[in-house]
């Protein structure tokens, strides 16, 4: 049994380890991130938040409130229709939203990553599962347990064919 554990010690070793991997992998995409991409992701943190969203309606509110004469001792710059203000908050819609097109390319390029590793792992996964159905397939047979009827566990223990698994998603798509 001793000799069994040190094959598997990898199973003892702490859950910290695996998430250590995680956080790496997100730091080093983090990292690796292009000086208008770290400019896209801090834009997009520091406008994607409910101050920014007060600063902006005070700030049309105002605008209005001047441009429509209710303040006092300042004078109509902008007279309604407000063409310089939709000018302003036209230019402030189209650079926002390339800043959040490029967080969210950014951010599609690390899941596509994590996607990759996560099919990978559940490859693995899958033939290592196998493997095992086979091994207790054997335990069985030798213990004079017949699951040669059985047509779920034959199918079981045959390996899963991914090209076929591949050919039927790409005729879905």
């Amino acid at each position: 049994m001793a000799k069994f554990k040190k094959h598997l010690s990898y199973l003892y070793e702490p859950v910290t380890s695996s998430r250590r991997i995680i956080k790496s992998m997100k730091s080093k995409a983090a990292a690796k991130r292009s000086f208008s991409e770290k400019c896209a992701d801090f834009m997009t943190a520091a406008f994607g938040s409910n101050t920014f969203l007060i600063l902006n309606a005070l700030w049309f509110a105002i605008w209005i409130a001047i441009n429509l004469d209710f303040v006092p001792n300042i004078s109509a710059f902008d007279p309604f229709p407000f063409g310089l203000l939709t000018m302003i908050v036209s230019l402030e819609a189209i650079i926002l939203s390339i800043f959040v097109l490029i967080a969210q390319k950014r951010a599609a390029r690390v899941d596509d990553l994590r996607e990759e590793i996560d099919l990978q792992i559940d490859i693995i996964t899958e033939q290592e599962l196998t493997k095992l159905m086979q091994m207790v397939g054997l335990l069985l047979e030798k213990n004079g347990i017949n699951t040669s009827k059985d047509a779920e566990i034959i199918q079981m223990l045959k390996p899963t064919s991914m090209r076929r698994i591949e050919n039927a998603l790409e005729r879905q798509v």
